[in-house]
């Protein structure tokens, strides 16, 4: 099968330019080593080679979410027995900063189980730990759930660089994953965080009973957002026992590297993320996924509630590959 055209940049989409499911799917389906050489070609000539972004996640607000999404263990309506607590103190996060930064993080993502920040006691101690973040010189990026226009106004002067919030999977599957909100929440939050000029992160899981015709209207959602997606996490499915979800199969490893790479293709901009699930990859799944366009990974032993590589194996992992970590330069603007 014919590669397709190398796409040239993901700037504001025109409905034209959009990608169609067709085009999508045959991108995605064709001979996996056709694939990878396309998507490898068009990271190449949109990111510095052999480079990986270190990111560290902080699990801020702890359990007791409202929301119903049948993937997570924070959820109040499951019994899953996660510790819980509420936001710590600018000096405990500063610690966690100081150690992800030491360790080669150059972005601090700090995330919060609400449906949205509740009250403004609760988003001031937010804003106060991005303004710590960004003085000790990491980017800072936090998930707190829906956001209004203000508050993403507010987040965006005390320095946040980026707004993290996921579609979780295709707008024609989201009812079968979470009911207490839908994917026009979703993407109300999303069109906020644009207006207010921060940096959209924004992708989705896999293994959740999607099909493929899902997976490939998840990457034309991404593609068709207002302000392009700065970054992409690609989470498998972290099983959990108390969810409804605890005995859903693990993903195969190849049909992550085939979504890294179609995603790559037609999100060339975006850093894309390997997130959760990363701890079942073998090495060699891993580095299939950073040849067809993953350029991040979370460091650390855990993210938010589930396990996550042991950084002494991500460095070995990173060394036998010859991949090299960026460095942070990251300073708010005046």
């Amino acid at each position: 099968m014919a590669a397709t055209a190398l796409p040239q940049s993901n700037k504001a989409s025109t409905p034209s330019s959009i990608p169609n499911l067709e085009t999508l799917s045959s991108t995605y389906s064709q001979p996996l080593l056709d694939l990878l050489y396309q998507a490898h070609q068009v990271h190449r000539a949109h990111h510095p080679n052999n480079e990986i972004q270190l990111c560290t996640l902080s699990n801020i607000k702890s359990g007791n979410c409202p929301e119903d999404c049948a993937y997570c263990p924070q959820s109040v309506r499951y019994q899953t027995g996660i510790d819980t607590w509420e936001l710590p103190s600018v000096d405990e996060v500063r610690t966690q900063v100081q150690e992800a930064k030491a360790h080669g993080s150059s972005r601090f993502c700090m995330g919060a189980a609400w449906r949205m920040p509740p009250h403004q006691q609760a988003f001031d101690q937010v804003l106060d730990l991005v303004k710590m973040v960004a003085s000790e010189g990491l980017e800072p990026c936090v998930t707190l759930g829906m956001l209004t226009y203000d508050q993403a106004c507010q987040l965006k002067e005390a320095g946040l660089l980026a707004y993290n919030h996921n579609i979780d999977t295709a707008p024609s599957f989201y009812g079968d994953i979470i009911t207490t909100r839908t994917i026009d929440d979703r993407l109300e939050t999303l069109a906020n965080v644009g207006k207010a000029g921060l940096q959209v992160c924004c992708g989705g899981i896999l293994g959740m009973g999607e099909s493929l015709e899902h997976r490939m209207e998840f990457i034309q959602t991404l593609c068709q957002l207002e302000t392009p997606p700065e970054s992409v996490p690609i989470n498998c499915l972290v099983p959990v026992e108390g969810t409804p979800m605890e005995n859903a199969p693990p993903v195969d490893p190849l049909d992550l590297v085939r979504t890294v790479a179609t995603v790559r293709i037609f999100l060339p901009t975006a850093k894309i993320r390997l997130s959760a699930g990363r701890l079942s990859l073998s090495e060699e799944a891993q580095t299939l996924c950073f040849f067809a366009g993953a350029n991040a990974i979370f460091s650390g032993e855990k993210l938010l509630t589930t396990a996550n590589n042991e950084m002494s194996k991500d460095d070995r992992l990173l060394q036998k590959l010859g991949l090299s970590v960026q460095s942070s330069s990251y300073a708010p603007a005046e």
